[in-house]
């Protein structure tokens, strides 16, 4: 049978995909890596449960984790239509590859995704930004500011605001952060004080200073 990874968008119920919510209501288990992504798909999900992955960079613990995610969505995926779903899209920069990668071991369970709405697009119109032709480098924040020094920035994962504003303005850049953006308590600010409390879903979109008054 089949496995779908479902992206539930950038963090509002209603920017689900009319496609990810039939399958969620038709999955005969939902599979949420956390109580956020939960959240998001109970109000279509006839069955739910959440599966725990620790807080790590450690590959050996979390190669472990998703090996047991994987013994436990696996054997269910080979004989009923189950989901996993993702905040944001699957494919981008999300937890479902790991899984995807684990489930190499069940060949017979067919895998497919379904794209949601990601932070990637989903950030310009929380920071009313437009996104023109210039080069935009997107990328985790843990990879530090592109060398190449592309016009926009956008950094994702931002968990040491501080650390990351410095090295944003060092290298020219005006910043802006968002935080928990379409959630029920969203932060935008240029202050990175208000939001130097670590927080996994935090972003940082950097233009480079005069840019705007180029164009």
């Amino acid at each position: 049978m089949t496995l779908y990874g479902i992206g539930l968008g950038p963090g509002e119920p209603e920017l689900v995909t009319v496609r990810g919510k039939r399958l969620l209501e038709e999955a005969s288990v939902v599979y949420a890596p956390g109580e956020l992504a939960e959240r998001l798909a109970r109000p279509y999900a006839a069955a739910i449960e959440e599966l725990e992955f620790p807080m790590t960079e450690d590959e050996t613990t979390l190669k472990a984790a998703w090996d047991e995610a994987a013994a436990t969505v696996g054997p269910v995926a080979r004989d009923e239509d189950v989901a996993f779903v993702t905040v944001g899209d699957p494919k981008v920069y999300s937890t479902f590859s790991h899984l995807e990668r684990a489930l190499d071991a069940y060949p017979e369970v067919d895998i497919r995704t379904i794209p949601g709405v990601s932070v990637v697009t989903a950030f310009a119109t929380a920071l009313d930004v437009e996104i023109d032709n210039s080069p935009l480098d997107v990328r985790e924040a843990a990879d530090g500011v592109p060398q190449h020094r592309p016009p926009q920035v956008l950094l994702l994962k931002v968990t040491d605001v501080r650390k990351t504003d410095a090295a944003l303005h060092d290298a020219g850049y005006e910043v802006t952060y968002g935080r928990r953006l379409f959630m029920d308590d969203p932060t935008v600010t240029s202050d990175p004080d208000t939001v130097a409390e670590s927080d996994y879903f935090t972003i940082a979109y950097a233009e480079q200073v005069g840019r705007g008054g180029e164009s």
